[in-house]
């Protein structure tokens, strides 16, 4: 249950449309509902602004539907993460007017329209088009929670001139989201030239001293350029929940 939500039943029982007994009922969902192997927060929109987003990785198909069917009672959008190509076909026919990204990994629900929430453009910016994955859950759950977002990919510093040449729209952005694999080194570069908050997300991708990124990490938390905040390793969502509550703030 949102604000919105909640709003719309105080009105109705105060314009006696909805008694006090129905209401209760209502109201019994809050704060969690329990599904035994899922304990859905229910509350989540009251408290946070955004409603509880299903993690997939790990999750079975029928658990992830019977979450998003809580959600959805409750007149939430529901976004789910970590959504395999086996997994999204599974859902797009359980919820045929959901929508499955693949490069994202994500499938997303409306039960009503976004409503935009966020003070200017998150820029997602993508060193590589192997990082795509990570940025694209970022710039999709960005998205999702009310953000405008444009994305500028394949800019990483093999080749900077790439990056600068989009100098304008680099400047132009409220919060910057940048994803880089290897070596790590996007983030202090364009941190270096912007005056806005910069979230920094490590990727997996690279060779065997990448370590599976924990060397991209290290890079990134040791980074020399002020404004840097740095996720973990693939946490796309992580980046651009930071970046929704900075953008609306």
């Amino acid at each position: 249950m949102n604000i919105r939500v909640l709003k719309k039943l105080m009105e109705d029982v105060r314009a006696g449309k909805t008694g006090p007994d129905d209401a209760v009922e209502r109201l019994k969902a809050l704060p969690f509902e329990d599904l035994e192997f899922a304990t859905v927060d229910t509350h989540r929109s009251l408290r946070q602004g955004f409603p509880e987003v299903i993690f997939g990785q790990g999750k079975t198909v029928a658990q992830i539907r019977a979450i998003a069917r809580v959600m959805l009672r409750g007149k939430e959008n529901v976004l789910v993460t970590r959504v395999d190509e086996r997994k999204g076909r599974a859902l797009k026919k359980a919820f045929p007017k959901g929508a499955y990204n693949v490069t994202a990994r994500t499938f997303f629900i409306k039960s009503h329209a976004v409503k935009k929430a966020g003070k200017g453009v998150i820029l997602v910016v993508c060193a590589g088009t192997s990082d795509a994955p990570v940025a694209e859950e970022a710039a999709v759950t960005a998205e999702c929670m009310g953000n405008s977002v444009e994305r500028l990919y394949d800019v990483g510093v093999a080749g900077i001139h790439r990056l600068l040449y989009r100098k304008e729209a680099i400047l132009s952005a409220n919060v910057l989201i940048v994803v880089a694999g290897m070596e790590g080194a996007l983030p202090s570069v364009v941190s270096g030239l912007v005056g806005r908050p910069v979230i920094a997300v490590p990727t997996s991708v690279g060779y065997g001293a990448n370590l599976g990124g924990l060397t991209t990490l290290l890079a990134m938390l040791n980074s020399c350029a002020a404004g840097i905040t740095v996720v973990n390793i693939d946490n796309g969502f992580g980046a651009a929940y930071a970046a929704s509550l900075i953008n609306r703030g």
